[in-house]
């Protein structure tokens, strides 16, 4: 039997289905392990062996005896993907057999699961915050530098802001929010503390997104906190105006564990996306970004991918290399 195999590749680990070439989900298994980063960008070597045992046993569950397709979504394959471009597709060749493979930037498998081949924008907003929008030619993007370039309105950003008015309040600076830093002492302990304990720490951008749902309960009843969501929302909605075609009827979607926070984001977000993209329609994202490489693995497998090719955001190798 015939299907393809779909795996999004992110900070928190890897998820990996084997379907029918319809899209038809017939097995998964995830992992908690991410994928190494190294001098020489994402690691191939660790990818494999993590992706090795886990399509073993999906193809024996299955019942599939053919993989036609691979889809592969990687964060941050756009800068640190070269080796894993170069390697990858010859190692699922020769392990499984697979003729062709595409490897997507985590935006791209964002954009597809949410807008699948429509022209548009969709934000990807968790602790990090990336907009991808495409006429269907070529891809744009806007923003998803990292927390300390950039990443603005997501839940780092969102979460350092607070901290920053909770400390406003601890010295008496204007500015200040006294309900956030109560908040913050529950969660971090006393304020002078702080900076030792978040700076040392490989996991900030983690930590300071860990802060963000504590704005947003503050947002109701503290204006500092409601200030810092509508500035977070203008980022977001600035971000999709950057990359958003500017002819036809485009699509704006949001994706991601951010837009969890509810109305206290999502209102002055909407107030946000009819000023600056009034023009475009906000619909709900179909599904999530391993949904969004099915959808490309299956369409490889089928010659009906429309989506636009990119040396860095969106590249396939086939039988005949093109």
């Amino acid at each position: 039997m015939p299907g393809v195999l779909a795996v999004d590749s992110g900070g928190s680990g890897m998820r990996v289905v084997v379907a029918t070439d319809r899209r038809a989900t017939l097995a998964r298994r995830d992992s908690s392990e991410p994928v190494r980063t190294g001098a020489r960008g994402i690691d191939a070597g660790h990818l494999m062996e993590q992706l090795v045992p886990m399509v073993r046993v999906l193809l024996a569950e299955s019942g599939v005896t053919e993989l036609r397709a691979a889809a592969v979504g990687a964060a941050g394959l756009a800068t640190l993907g070269d080796v894993l471009r170069a390697e990858l597709p010859g190692a699922l060749r020769r392990e499984f057999g697979v003729p062709a493979v595409a490897l997507a930037a985590d935006a791209v498998t964002a954009y597809t699961g949410a807008l699948g081949a429509h022209p548009g924008a969709v934000v990807a907003a968790g602790t990090g915050l990336i907009a991808v929008g495409t006429d269907l030619t070529r891809w744009r993007r806007a923003d998803g530098w990292g927390h300390l370039l950039g990443d603005c309105g997501g839940g780092a950003w969102i979460g350092r802001a607070g901290l920053e008015a909770a400390l406003r309040a601890f010295d008496g600076r204007p500015g200040g929010s006294a309900a956030l830093l109560a908040r913050a002492e529950e969660e971090f302990g006393p304020m002078a503390g702080l900076p030792g304990r978040l700076y040392p720490r490989p996991d900030r951008p983690a930590v300071l997104a860990s802060f963000a749902p504590r704005v947003a309960a503050c947002a109701e009843d503290d204006p500092v906190a409601a200030g810092i969501l509508r500035e977070a929302a203008r980022h977001m909605a600035e971000s999709a105006a950057a990359v958003c075609p500017t002819e036809g009827e485009p699509q704006v979607a949001f994706t991601g564990g951010l837009f969890r926070m509810g109305e206290p984001l999502l209102v002055p977000l909407e107030a946000e996306l009819a000023r600056v993209l009034p023009h475009a329609r906000r619909v709900p994202a179909a599904g999530d970004p391993l949904a969004g490489a099915l959808r490309i693995a299956a369409d490889l497998a089928a010659g009906t991918l429309t989506l636009p090719g990119d040396a860095v955001m969106l590249s396939v190798v086939t039988p005949k290399g093109d």
